[in-house]
C-alpha cells in the first residue's frame, strides 16, 4: 500500500486534536478505497479520467 496522505497535513489541519499513529494507517486504507470506488465509476461511465463527480 502506498502512503497516499501526508501526516504533516493531517496533524496541522487537527491542530486541536491528538493524533494517534495508527490513525493515519485508517485513514490511507480509506483514501485508497475512495480512490478505488472513483475510478471503477469512471470505468463503468466509458471513461478513462476520474473526475470530480465520481466521488
Amino acid at each position: 500500500m502506498a502512503d497516499l496522505i501526508i501526516q504533516a497535513a493531517v496533524k496541522e489541519t487537527l491542530d486541536d486534536q491528538n493524533v494517534a499513529s495508527d490513525f493515519y494507517d485508517s485513514l490511507d486504507e480509506e483514501v485508497e478505497e475512495l480512490l478505488e470506488d472513483a475510478a471503477q465509476r469512471a470505468t463503468d461511465n466509458d471513461r478513462k479520467t476520474v473526475q470530480p463527480r465520481d466521488l
